[in-house]
This record gives structure tokens, sequence and C-alpha cells, in this order.
């Protein structure tokens, strides 16, 4: 689920790119990368893939 998250976060982040877009002083191509590189980052981890490897 994070892996689809971070996709959709690099593509809108590359049309706010070609496009010269921001959202306020918020919302970047810089902030939309980071939490899209976040989103990988927890996606590697396994975090809400449903399982854990400590569970017996």
């Amino acid at each position: 689920m994070f892996a689809l998250v971070a996709a959709l976060l690099f593509v809108l982040a590359l049309v706010f790119e070609i496009a010269g877009l921001t959202l306020g002083g918020v919302v970047t191509v810089t902030t939309l990368g980071t939490a899209g590189l976040l989103c990988v980052a927890l996606h590697l981890m396994g975090v809400g893939a449903g399982w854990s490897p400590l569970k017996k």
C-alpha cells in the first residue's frame, strides 16, 4: 500500500515540476518527493504488510 502511495506522490511531484506549480508554500516538489521517499522507506520496512516477523 505504501508503495502505491509513494508512486502517486512521485507522479504528483513530476507533474508539479513540469507545470511549475506549488500549493501555498507547503506543498512543493521537494515536499512531495520527501513524502514519497518516506512511503518507500515504510514499505521496505514492511509497515502495513499485515505480517510481523515476531509472531509465533
